[in-house]
């Protein structure tokens, strides 16, 4: 009985999630770094990350203040019911971009190169941070098992990144400074950035 209702309870949590509202991007740009990315968002601010189809996805949890900014800009644009492309002529290709919104079995989802319309600016340079501050965490993340050296050029990326206001799921990150900055077989300047760059992530985070 008791293995039964676990299955319940795990059957009830999983409807639920499948339930929950989520926003989805992908973009494909040939010949691009990355060609093809895919960010998943759902309501509780679990983002799954992949660079193609078939890859099992990267999945990291984002600061609340993002996931209200990204789904009150879904909100802003109708849930992606209405047509983004701006149809202006001479417009370089920036990239076949895909705005999908999934709530309870409804979904509804728009396709442009280049928007006019501000709020699709802005929710497309959201996932732009997202997939920024998630290379650059994957770099990370593989120096420091088999390439310390490179510890250093990874962080100074980072850095530009939490200079410019433009890293998300930090979270994730502090694990790598702590690992960083605590073990003296990494160069001491790597050590040093990875603790100023654990401490204002705290900081941040408390505020």
């Amino acid at each position: 009985m008791i293995r039964l209702g676990l299955l319940a309870s795990l059957a009830a949590a999983l409807a639920c999630a499948q339930s929950a509202p989520r926003i989805i991007y992908t973009k494909t740009f040939p010949g691009s770094d990355p060609a093809y990315v895919s960010v998943t968002v759902d309501r509780s601010g679990l983002v799954s990350y992949k660079e193609t189809p078939d890859d099992d996805p990267d999945t990291f949890q984002l600061e609340p203040i993002f996931t209200e900014r990204v789904f009150a800009l879904a909100g802003k644009l109708d849930h992606f019911k209405k047509p983004l492309e701006s149809n202006l002529k001479n417009i370089a290709n920036m990239g076949a971009k895909t705005f999908r919104w999934e709530d309870a079995g409804e979904s509804a989802e728009t396709k442009f190169n280049f928007s006019t319309d501000q709020n699709a600016k802005d929710l497309w340079d959201f996932f732009e941070m997202v997939s920024g501050s998630q290379r650059a965490f994957l770099e990370l993340k593989r120096t420091v098992r088999h390439d310390k050296l490179g510890v250093w050029d990874a962080l100074l990326k980072i850095t530009d990144l939490w200079t410019d206001q433009r890293l998300l799921g930090t979270p994730q990150f502090l694990p790598l400074f702590d690992r960083v900055a605590g073990d003296d077989t990494y160069v001491h300047l790597a050590r040093e950035r990875a603790a100023e760059l654990a401490e204002a992530v705290r900081a941040w985070s408390s505020k």
